[in-house]
This record gives structure tokens, C-alpha cells and sequence, in this order.
């Protein structure tokens, strides 16, 4: 429990000086992330996008409407029970917006800010999230249907052979690992693709082996997991072990900075992952942005994927209270929320494709790409944008 105060109390303070001058007027934002659980790197990396953007709106560009934003961020360290702690303890305190973390806790804590009315968005995009009533509940963008439809769609794409692909999926036993498992199998039986294996473990699984071992004896060409970063590298070690020589792919949570650092020698050629969110080589102002962010902020000194999704998350908050402002003249939990659901191919200057939310979608976008993940921290575009199930593959070609 001291390491979770620490933790809140040095995020706080970084909005301290401006939260004490505008005082009660200042905009509250909360948010729920892991910094000291099981996966901790992805959530302290996230932490640092939201809280970087954040500083970057009340120093550059001296709020919203003329307030500051006073940014609170506290850890659950992957507990669904203090995220619903947290939760409630925030919409007592009337904050206007909330961030939550992984998706056992979004679902947990839905009903709590359906009650208090407070738009929230979560960092993980679970399906159910968006199962009704969604009030209030939002994704930054496409879920993790998403994610499957895509994957399995460019392994279709690049699959030689007369017979369907077999792909094996792999993925934890909770509700995060389970979130492909469906949408996989639906999308595999109408697009001619075999899944040939199921392998689900406890996010505590040391060696994958064994798992990996029955994919192989069913003969799965394809392994497409959904794993945060330490166990994918827990995976590419197992099947280095049994001689195992397939692409792995996951969705976009597969990396974080402790992903490269032990990855060494691990990922090769061999992992890719849907990725709907900008890269270097896009050369846009959304890339831009991120470069001056590290600059100034010096949290990161590269692009990374958790940090992208912090800074994105950051800015559909940003977005929603322009609007709430803009149309209103008020920026609080109830006019940030008519403000989101007005969102209608909303443009981030290509931090994500578009964002739409409409009161009976919260979705955000479904939009991707598949990226292939290289050793030394860059990203090289598999596919040009396209909405899986509806647009055809472009495939690109590697250099």
C-alpha cells in the first residue's frame, strides 16, 4: 500500500502549482493504471503519455477554455478490487473525467460511473465494454475485435497453399486473454481459416512449453496470441526451445520498453501485431507532436506504442472538453459526455485514423493496420490502413 501512495501523491504534484492557482475551477481527471503490478512497464509508460500530454495542455497551451487540468493517477497494480476502490473514491470526489486500465476493471467499475455519470475511457478495449447499457463507457478505438479480424485477415492475405492457414491462438486465462478468443473463431469459420488449437494459462506461467508444444503437434502455422509483453517474450523463448520456427502476431499491447529489452535475440523477424496508431515513418503532425512531448518531457527519447496510447487517450479527453467548452460553455462530466457522443470522424492529425462515437457506439474508430516489431525498438507498416472484415488487404512490401 505505500508504494501505491508514493505513486499517487508524484503524480498528482506534477499539476500541483497550476491545480492551487485556478482552484476549484480547474478541470479533474482521474485515472486508475497498474504502475506496480504484474505487466507494471505498459501502465508506467501509459501514465507518462496521459501525464505528459496533460502538462503539455496547461504549459503550452494554458488549459482548456482557459483552466488548467489537475491530473490525479493512482495505482491498482492490476487489482480489480482497488480499481473499483479507486473508482468510486473519484466519482465521490467529482471528478470530470476518468481513465481505468485493464478490462477486468473497466467492466468492474462500469456500473459505478453509469451512476455518478462521469465519462470514462478505458486503456484496454474489451468488447463487452461495449455491451449495453454503454453510458458513459468509452474505447479510445476499435476494440479488440478489431485487433482479431485484422490479424487474421492479413494471415489470410499472406498465406501460400492450397489449404486454409491453421493458426494456434495463446492467451491468458483472464478476462483480457479472453477478449480474442470469440472474435477469432467467428472471424475464422466464414474466412476459410483454421484454428487449430486453443492454449489459455494464468498470467503467473514461467514456461510455455507444453502449450506451445500441443500448437505445434497440431500443425498451427500461426501463432496469434494476446499476452502482455513479458509473457509474449516467455512465448518466443518456449518455442526457440522446442524448434518452433513460426510468426507470432498479437494485438496492440503486445510491446512496452521492457518488451525490447528482453526481446534481445528473441522477437527477430518474427512478431507483428495490429497497431491502429501512428509511426516515425508516417511523418505526420501526430508524430511530430509526440517528438516535441519526449523533447520537452524527456519521459521516453523514442516512439513506443504505451506511450502513444497515453498521449491518444489524452487527447480524445482534450477533445471532449474543447467541445464541452465550445458548445456549452461548461466543461463537466454531463457536457463532456454530449460533447464525445457529437465526435463524427473526429481527426487527431494522425495520432489514430478518425474517432466517431454516437450514443449507441462508443467504440471510437475500426481502423488498423499490421505492423511488423523489430529488435531495435522500430516499426515497419505490413498493411496500409484498412477496415478488417469490410476493406481488402493491402499487403506492403518489407524493406
Amino acid at each position: 500500500m505505500k508504494r501505491i501512495f508514493v505513486w499517487s501523491i508524484i503524480a498528482s504534484l506534477v499539476f500541483l502549482g497550476a491545480a492551487a492557482s485556478v482552484g476549484a475551477q480547474g478541470i479533474k481527471v482521474g485515472a486508475i493504471i497498474n504502475l506496480t503490478g504484474p505487466a507494471s512497464a505498459w501502465g508506467q509508460f501509459h501514465a507518462k503519455g496521459l501525464q505528459d500530454y496533460m502538462r503539455y495542455i496547461n504549459e503550452v497551451k494554458g488549459g482548456v477554455g482557459g483552466r488548467k487540468i489537475e491530473l490525479t493517477i493512482v495505482d491498482h497494480a492490476y487489482q480489480v478490487p482497488e480499481a473499483v476502490r479507486f473508482a468510486k473514491k473519484f466519482c465521490e470526489e467529482g471528478v470530470d473525467m476518468l481513465a481505468v486500465w485493464d478490462a477486468g476493471s473497466g467492466i468492474a467499475v462500469k456500473p459505478i460511473i453509469q451512476e455518478y455519470k462521469i465519462p470514462t475511457i478505458n486503456f484496454s478495449t474489451p468488447e463487452q465494454l461495449l455491451n449495453p447499457p454503454i453510458a458513459y463507457m468509452y474505447l479510445p478505438f476499435g476494440s479488440y475485435v478489431m485487433d482479431s479480424y485484422s490479424v487474421l485477415a492479413y494471415i489470410k492475405a499472406i498465406h501460400t497453399g492450397q489449404a486454409p492457414p491453421k493458426v494456434g491462438l495463446l492467451t491468458w486465462n483472464n478476462t483480457y486473454g479472453k477478449t480474442i478468443q470469440a472474435p477469432s473463431k467467428e472471424y475464422a469459420a466464414k474466412n476459410g481459416i483454421d484454428i487449430v488449437g486453443l492454449e489459455e494459462f494464468p498470467p503467473s506461467t514461467l514456461d510455455l512449453t507444453t502449450e506451445l508444444l500441443r500448437l505445434k503437434e497440431k500443425k498451427a502455422e500461426y501463432i496469434f496470441v494476446q499476452i502482455l509483453p513479458a509473457g509474449i517474450i516467455t512465448a518466443l523463448k518456449s518455442a526457440d526451445r522446442i524448434n518452433y520456427d513460426v510468426p507470432f502476431f498479437g494485438t496492440y499491447t503486445a510491446t512496452d520498453p521492457d518488451f525490447f529489452k528482453l526481446g534481445q535475440g528473441l522477437i527477430r523477424n518474427r512478431f507483428a501485431a495490429c497497431f491502429c496508431g501512428c509511426l516515425p515513418v508516417d511523418n505526420t503532425p501526430a508524430v511530430k507532436l509526440l517528438q516535441d512531448l519526449w523533447k520537452r518531457y524527456k519521459s521516453v527519447d523514442k516512439f513506443d506504442i504505451s506511450y502513444w496510447t497515453g498521449v491518444t487517450i489524452a487527447s480524445i479527453m482534450e477533445r471532449g472538453m474543447e467541445k464541452a467548452n465550445k458548445e456549452s460553455g461548461k466543461i463537466n462530466g454531463e457536457t463532456i459526455n454530449n460533447a464525445l457522443e457529437s465526435f463524427r470522424d473526429e481527426q487527431f492529425g494522425g495520432l489514430v485514423p478518425y474517432v466517431t462515437y454516437t450514443k449507441a457506439d462508443h467504440q471510437g474508430s475500426f481502423k488498423t493496420r499490421i505492423v511488423r516489431i523489430h529488435e531495435d525498438e522500430t516499426f515497419t507498416p505490413l498493411t496500409a490502413f484498412f477496415v478488417p472484415g469490410k476493406d481488402k488487404v493491402q499487403v506492403l512490401k518489407e524493406k
